[in-house]
């Protein structure tokens, strides 16, 4: 035998007795390894590594003309990530990253954030569109949703059991709009316009249903191009049909040329009646003295300790008052601090120093929510994530300024 046939010998032996060892990964007392409740979840864990952060994810328009509403949600939720503290030694972490409203955006962000192994809900997404996007990508992988704001009615009927919201839906509030309109203001010929949107059209077509079912004509049924800068031949043809009121599903930035061009196009007199898109400062600061007299829908809570400790943070963090930016203000703390109760409701420390969350746990508490006092409510999701069936508030222009309508 030759000397390269010992060493060939002397391989196989070594790589015979590294087979038959344990690996230097391996801990076979089961010292520092995953918890069992990782092997048993559908989804398995989400791990935290020690200086890494607990992310809660969002999806919000951040640029653009309807930008407000995602910087104010997440404003707010950040304010919740700073109350929550830490767990474990383990500080949370809010990712607002911009879908710009639309399902391509939509489903662009749950891509990117599904491919971070550290988040570990959504707050969110705050528009319509962009959420029905993202759903089926945050179900495939046992993401936990809890919007803050979008409405559409149809997304707590995909049968996802990851989308959940705290907002009271589009059909609550466009039955309210249809009969206040009616009963209240004795509207009887009414123009309803949208944005093409699923929040937007869809809030129209239960406001002209609600309406027509009491009585009322609806004379005219549009969509408008969203993001354009005139709306002052759409209006006209409205003009044409003598509405006494015109009601608008969308959002501000939309709205807000609507209710200017209506002064130049034979509605002067017509009642401009929006929705919760269409509520807040941006809308006065946009439409000045041609505001007064419009209709929208406020989310603004009853103060409260809570919500006190809550404006005043939020106002020092800001310089900004909440409200003034969108609704949601609240809903935006609400929905972060209610995901980070249930993640600490559910993570586990490893022996290996290392955070666990089971991510079927986790989605699974995100859905059976009960009893939570958040600052807009008291929130008990059903079996389809629809966690607050609480009324809007209805306000109005007065002296530029919001007030709660009769």
């Amino acid at each position: 035998m030759n000397k390269r046939f010992f060493v060939f010998v002397a391989l196989i032996l070594v790589m015979v007795i590294a087979s038959c060892s344990p690996s230097a990964g391996s801990n076979p007392s089961g010292a520092g390894a995953a918890p069992a409740e990782c092997a048993s979840d559908a989804f398995g864990c989400a791990k935290i590594a020690p200086g890494q952060t607990i992310k809660i994810g969002m999806g919000a328009p951040m640029t653009g003309g309807d930008a407000s509403f995602g910087i104010d949600i997440s404003q707010g939720g950040r304010i919740a990530v700073t109350d929550a503290g830490e767990l474990e030694g383990f500080k949370f972490e809010l990712i607002a990253e911009d879908d710009s409203g639309t399902a391509e955006g939509g489903a662009a962000v749950a891509n990117k954030l599904v491919a971070d192994p550290t988040v570990v809900a959504i707050a969110g997404h705050i528009f319509s569109g962009a959420t029905a996007a993202a759903i089926p990508i945050y179900e495939k992988v046992g993401l936990p949703m809890l919007s803050p704001s979008a409405t559409n009615p149809p997304l707590a009927e995909m049968g996802s059991k990851v989308f959940n919201r705290i907002a009271f839906t589009d059909a609550i509030q466009g039955k309210f709009a249809g009969t206040y309109l009616y009963e209240k203001l004795g509207i009887r010929k009414l123009a309803v316009m949208h944005d093409g949107s699923d929040y937007g059209k869809g809030l129209a077509e239960i406001v002209r249903d609600t309406f027509t079912s009491l009585g009322g004509e609806v004379v005219s049924f549009s969509a408008i191009t969203s993001k354009e800068s005139d709306y002052t031949a759409p209006l006209a043809a409205v003009a044409a049909t003598q509405p006494e009121a015109l009601y608008f599903g969308g959002y501000t930035q939309d709205g807000a040329i609507l209710a200017n061009n209506m002064k130049q196009t034979g509605l002067e007199n017509a009642i401009f009646f929006g929705c919760d898109g269409t509520y807040g400062q941006d809308f006065l600061d946009r439409t000045g003295a041609n505001g007064n007299g419009a209709y929208a829908v406020s989310l603004t809570p009853a103060d409260t300790d809570s919500k006190v400790k809550f404006d005043a943070a939020y106002e020092a963090a800001f310089g900004v008052k909440p409200g003034t930016l969108s609704p949601y203000t609240w809903n935006g703390y609400d929905v972060v601090a209610a995901l980070i109760a249930q993640v600490k409701a559910v993570a586990i420390k490893g022996s290996d120093g290392n955070l666990y969350i089971p991510r079927g746990a986790l989605v699974n508490a995100v859905r059976n929510l009960k009893d939570y006092q958040g600052l807009t409510g008291v929130f008990t999701c059903d079996a389809k994530g629809e966690c607050n069936a609480s009324g809007p508030l209805l306000v109005t222009i007065q002296d530029g300024k919001w007030v709660v309508a009769e």
